[in-house]
């Protein structure tokens, strides 16, 4: 074989070629994003946020007392209410609504018809009543006067029958007069003896029966007087009049309207001090007793209650406390202006504390976002919390005191695991 010329030298292929380092190229770039991805899912889901749009609290140890906010209502601490004994047609108003009283001032009238007939009919019987007690005394006098007259009459008979029946007995004993004249002066004398016996005896009688008789009649005329009595006074009763010094708040009459007996006609406030209403949530109606403190601000002052009453009747899931002042009222308070009381629920004790926050809202209390010693990232925490009063959470579990925790709304914050925190 010839030997090859310089023109015929074999040329050797190169390794890396364009195509070659395209191709690895790709293939190292798929590899980067892999492991950068890998890094950061691998500390879990995570959110860039601005730290200035956060609210951040520090957890603190410190004094605690449970309240829960209520609203109340101002009301006067006395309120007596017209209510009507007797039914009727409004007849006269005398009175606005939102006037003030004295007590015994005329405030309406009402007009009742049955109540005037019924006071006629009632008289008409106690005047008959008084006739026939007056006729049953004339009826005694003039028994009486006849007993005495019967009387006069058998003493008159039995003195005249005495004297003959001792004259003839004298005579009798000396055998001057027959037996047969004796006895028959003898038997008229005992009869008449007998016959006042009787109608002693009858005229006692007759005293007991009739003294009996006029007493029920008696009796009769005065409960029939007393009726009447009280009848009248239901038609004083027609006459509403202020039953205390205050403020007529409310009047609900218009002339010619029918009121029934009870119906609510209005009311009148004593104006010698105020307490509040509240409404509480019946969860709560076992831990609410009287004597707990309750407070509101009014014009950059607090100001103290007491509870006095608690109505433990529940309607709508609510119940109804009274509370008093515990010491001077505000100036210028108004019957039905609304107030906003915190009413403690517990005991001072102490305790781990999370400042109050819109993250409820979202968490239920269940978790938080925890920022970490280098405030750059913040971190969800499970933790546990109790009681609450209007500042903070009671911390059972899950925080200590000194950590730094997102206390503002997590509305969009989804359920990342992380927030990093940028500035």
């Amino acid at each position: 074989m010839a030997e090859l010329s310089a023109m015929d030298r074999k040329i050797e292929k190169k390794w890396w070629t364009k195509k070659r380092l395209a191709s690895y190229s790709a293939i190292l770039i798929f590899v980067v994003l892999m492991i950068y991805a890998l890094l950061s899912t691998a500390g879990g889901s995570r959110l860039n946020v601005k730290e200035e749009t956060l609210i951040i609290s520090t957890v603190e140890k410190g004094p605690f007392k449970e309240f829960i906010p209520v609203s109340g209502t101002i009301l006067p601490i006395k309120t007596i209410y017209l209510d009507p004994a007797e039914g009727g047609r409004v007849e006269e108003v005398f009175l606005e609504e939102g006037s003030l009283v004295e007590q015994g001032d005329s405030i309406l009238k009402l007009a009742n018809t049955n109540l005037h007939l019924d006071i006629m009919y009632r008289e008409a019987e106690l005047y008959q009543q008084i006739n026939n007690l007056r006729n049953t005394r004339l009826d005694m006098e003039r028994h009486r006067l006849a007993i005495s007259a019967d009387l006069l009459e058998i003493n008159y008979q039995l003195q005249q029958n005495k004297r003959e029946y001792e004259r003839l007995g004298l005579l009798h004993e000396k055998n001057l007069v027959s037996k047969q004249e004796f006895e028959d002066v003898a038997d008229a004398y005992n009869y008449w003896l007998r016959r006042k016996e009787l109608t002693v005896e009858t005229q006692r009688q007759d005293s007991i029966l009739r003294a009996v008789q006029i007493e029920q009649l008696e009796a009769s005329v005065a409960r029939m007087e007393d009726n009447l009595q009280v009848v009248k006074q239901k038609m004083e009763n027609l006459l509403i009049r202020a039953p205390v010094s205050g403020q007529l708040t409310s009047l609900n009459a218009e002339i010619g309207e029918s009121k029934r007996p009870g119906e609510r006609l209005g009311q009148v406030d004593v104006l010698v001090g105020f307490k509040v209403r509240a409404a509480i949530d019946e969860y709560y109606i076992t831990r609410i007793n009287k004597g707990q403190i309750g407070e509101f601000t009014l014009a950059e002052k607090t100001y103290r209650l007491v509870v006095k009453k608690i109505f433990t009747v529940v309607r709508d899931g609510r119940f109804d406390v009274d509370l008093e002042f515990v010491d001077a009222e505000p100036e210028g308070i108004r019957r039905g202006q609304t107030l906003q009381i915190r009413l403690e629920l517990g005991s001072l004790s102490e305790a781990i504390l999370l400042p109050r926050g819109g993250f409820w809202q979202q968490t239920g209390g269940r978790w938080v976002y925890v920022v970490d010693e280098s405030g750059d990232i913040a971190r969800k925490r499970y933790i546990s919390l109790g009681l609450k009063s209007p500042l903070y959470y009671e911390v059972l579990s899950g925080l200590e005191p000194g950590e730094r925790v997102i206390t503002s709304s997590y509305d969009n914050f989804g359920d990342v695991d992380q927030l990093i925190l940028k500035n």
